[in-house]
């Protein structure tokens, strides 16, 4: 299989058509193997999957240190071909708690210091402070790593889950390639007033929870018991009459993806594929096996006629429930 490719807006890197979102192998998700993670990161890389995306406080660094360490022990042209797509600012406490987001410009070079030391590179492809810190102008935060930028560390400046007004601010201080958004078939807030902006400015959308965490898979079922570190056992969409509702919404999607041969989890990556070129839907395969079906997407061909079924099957704000807990949505900028 030869993967496609897009430009990260028109500023930013080339990359893979689908990237690989890395959070899982290390929290969040129950447990994760580390010996898979590593294979599936070269499997990834093998297959010419070009960016693979982390968090400096996903499992506080361990999820960077997997990567580092998938990089050195992959061939060296597998290495070079690989982007590194950076988020920062959550702050973390000894227990695995939550105490905010720091994006002050001291702050940023310092998170930018330990992700290069943890991931064993030079540079940070794509650099992007993860929830805006509502104590400092997204102008400064930005600023930061542009001086970054111009020192070399950094290649090209991100955003994520900012709304329409913060981009606009943003991209007045130094050029965006992209910004991180949650967008699926039934998390389309996007559509309303951000994607417009975005297209306007030239601006690339990498999209994560493109399987809404596992929901549109087509592997979870409504009696998974999920362990108390699991983020979906406190996800409101995952919960009681929601999860039932949500996963009625699934078996309609089930239906058109054996129609067409393929797995529900393939069909709903496809659509995302299918938005738009300035679009890279991000996968969250921890195994070789999911991996090797989320590529299968690629070879998903939706006409008018599949979009419209898949469309009447899972409508706009059909999903019951919110994409995060309450009190983490109380630290989201982008209006969805």
């Amino acid at each position: 299989m030869t993967i496609p490719t897009r430009t990260l807006g028109t500023t930013g890197p080339q990359v893979s058509a689908l990237g690989l979102g890395c959070m899982g192998m290390s929290a969040l998700y129950g447990e994760a193997d580390r010996t898979e993670s590593i294979a599936t990161i070269h499997a990834a890389l093998e297959a010419g999957v070009t960016l693979l995306d982390t968090g400096d406080f996903y499992a506080m660094g361990h999820n960077e240190m997997l990567i580092g360490e998938a990089l050195r022990t992959a061939p060296a042209a597998r290495r070079e071909q690989a982007l590194t797509s950076v988020k920062f600012g959550a702050l973390r406490d000894p227990a695995g708690g939550w105490s905010g987001y720091d994006g002050r410009p001291a702050a940023v070079k310092n998170f930018a210091a330990y992700s290069l030391q943890r991931l064993g590179v030079d540079h940070l492809d794509v650099y992007r402070i993860a929830r805006v810190d509502p104590g400092v102008p997204i102008e400064e935060t930005v600023g930061a790593i542009a001086e970054l930028v111009e020192q070399g560390y950094v290649r090209h400046i991100g955003l994520s889950e900012v709304g329409a007004d913060t981009i606009r601010r943003a991209a007045a201080t130094a050029p965006i390639a992209d910004v991180q958004l949650e967008y699926a078939l039934i998390t389309r807030g996007i559509e309303d007033r951000i994607l417009p902006v975005t297209r306007e400015l030239g601006i690339a959308v990498t999209a994560y929870g493109v399987l809404s965490r596992g929901l549109i898979s087509g592997h979870f079922t409504s009696d998974r018991q999920l362990g108390a570190s699991d983020f979906r056992a406190h996800s409101p969409r995952f919960q009681g009459e929601n999860l039932q509702h949500n996963l009625t919404l699934v078996e309609q999607l089930r239906k058109l993806a054996e129609q067409k041969g393929v797995s529900v989890a393939q069909l709903a990556i496809a659509w995302v594929l299918s938005r738009g070129e300035d679009i890279v839907p991000l996968v969250g395969a921890r195994t070789r096996e999911r991996l090797a079906e989320s590529l299968g997407a690629l070879d998903v061909v939706l006409d008018a006629a599949a979009l419209a079924a898949i469309e009447a099957a899972v409508p706009a704000d059909s999903a019951v429930g919110d994409r995060y807990p309450t009190a983490m949505m109380a630290h989201l900028d982008s209006e969805h």
